[in-house]
């Protein structure tokens, strides 16, 4: 398996710990995991970024296990193999769109994929030398997505992308997303509580607080 979690407990200060279920998932599957605010839903997204370290439990993505990492080395790992897409694109208004994505290959110190080809794949190539201010919502959050896939991440982890979307164009994220990912290889995880998103992801992980 590609990505996989084993017995994830996590535990803010003075809170009690969070356990969560087992993921494993294959290159090109996609889960959906479903919950409220407050479910522990994003807690367990940053877990399988590395942005937060389990208090038991391991992320293992392509055989590495992300705890027994070293902070420079776990930030390399991330930028070179994990794609996040937020909720808010987060774009660098001084950048055009494809300078966006040249920083995002940049940092990750990986080819990866084309920009350009990227771009064109996304129907974003007429928007390549644009100012970010200038994009539609929905075309900010393909650039996004693009900058999520730039680096041919293995795994692509989707933080609430529909949440400000009308439904044809909340479907047709999600669609983006399972086609990209599929295309690359890469386990994809979307983190909502939509529940629009439930038809259009096969495999559906609901996460509920204690």
């Amino acid at each position: 398996m590609l990505l996989q979690t084993n017995s994830l407990r996590f535990a803010y200060p003075g809170q009690a710990p969070i356990s969560f279920p087992d993921i494993s998932l294959a290159g090109g599957e996609a889960l959906l995991l479903l919950g409220q605010s407050g479910s522990g839903k994003t807690t367990l997204l940053n877990l399988l970024a590395g942005l937060l370290t389990p208090n038991q439990g391991s992320v293992v993505l392509d055989g590495v296990n992300l705890s027994a990492l070293k902070a420079h080395r776990l930030d390399l790992f991330r930028g070179q193999h994990i794609g996040i897409v937020f909720q808010k694109p987060h774009l660098i208004a001084a950048l055009s769109v494809k300078q966006n994505l040249e920083l995002a290959q940049f940092f990750g110190k990986k080819k990866g994929l084309s920009p350009s080809d990227l771009l064109q794949d996304l129907g974003l190539a007429a928007k390549a030398t644009a100012a970010v201010g200038t994009l539609s919502e929905g075309e900010a959050q393909r650039v996004s997505i693009a900058r999520a896939l730039v680096n041919s991440p293995k795994l692509i982890l989707a933080d609430e992308p529909t949440s400000s979307l009308d439904d044809l164009h909340a479907q047709r994220v999600v669609q983006l997303l399972k086609a990209q990912a599929s295309k690359i290889g890469a386990a994809l995880v979307i983190v909502t509580h939509d529940q629009r998103v439930k038809s259009e992801v096969s495999q559906v992980l609901e996460v509920k607080s204690a």
